[in-house]
């Protein structure tokens, strides 16, 4: 981490990992897809319902990878110091507040085939419209902080972003917790309770988001270091 801690550094290898995850996140998010969509057989009990798997559970997985993130960044930030540790927050935020509210889009659309409602105030769902809203609330306040000059600094930004993680292990844990609609976890460390006859795309969609995902946080993270620029050349033109 350190060894980015220069800008142009960072921006040296952030340029063409871009444009290379973004092909290849395409590339597999595509196949992913339509390998689920064409190539699977329908689930035993959910039939073609269980096909909006494919896009659910990898943005349920990259919504919650993007707080992660965000924490990650606010330690770095407020412990080390990292230079680019805010703007890294700064740019998780918006890509993961959209895979965010891709699962719960997908999960109401889900849930009405599956369970007979749009809507139910479950753990997991509650759990994760919580998150959505802590993404928007991050935003605003990253916002306000840099309109009032924090920059760089974003100290309540990145305490925020610490205290938010707190819904992580929620989310995680719900589907234990609490016995309601939603599923149990289907996959995990040990293995996977669906069969590989439609699992298989899974992998591969779920990697072609996660590239997407890195892809959309280089691009707005250097578009902030970009825009810092020009700021910091106009004050000093105005400054002579």
């Amino acid at each position: 981490m350190h060894a980015l801690a220069n800008p142009a550094r960072f921006l040296r290898i952030a340029r063409p990992a871009t444009g290379w995850l973004l092909a290849i996140g395409l590339l597999l998010a595509l196949a992913g897809v339509i390998g689920g969509l064409t190539l699977t057989p329908p689930d035993y009990l959910q039939g073609e319902t269980v096909r909006i798997m494919y896009v659910h559970v990898p943005a349920a997985w990259l919504g919650m990878a993007g707080w992660a993130g965000i924490a990650g960044a606010a330690i770095s930030q407020l412990v080390w110091r990292h230079p680019l540790a805010a703007v890294a927050g700064r740019a998780i935020a918006p890509a993961g507040a959209t895979f965010t509210a891709i699962c719960l889009l997908t999960g109401s659309i889900w849930g009405r085939p599956t369970w007979g409602t749009w809507w139910e105030w479950d753990g997991r769902l509650t759990s994760m419209l919580v998150l959505f809203f802590l993404y928007l609330g991050y935003i605003a306040l990253a916002s306000a902080e840099a309109e009032r000059g924090a920059g760089g600094e974003g100290r309540v930004t990145a305490i925020f972003g610490l205290v938010g993680a707190i819904n992580l292990p929620i989310i995680h844990f719900s589907v234990l917790w609490w016995r309601t609609l939603h599923q149990g976890q289907s996959i995990g460390v040990s293995g996977s309770s669906i069969d590989g006859s439609i699992l298989w795309p899974l992998p591969l969609a779920a990697l072609g988001f996660a590239c997407l995902f890195a892809a959309s946080v280089l691009m707005l993270m250097r578009a902030q270091i970009a825009r810092a620029r020009v700021e910091a050349r106009l004050r000093r033109g105005f400054g002579q």
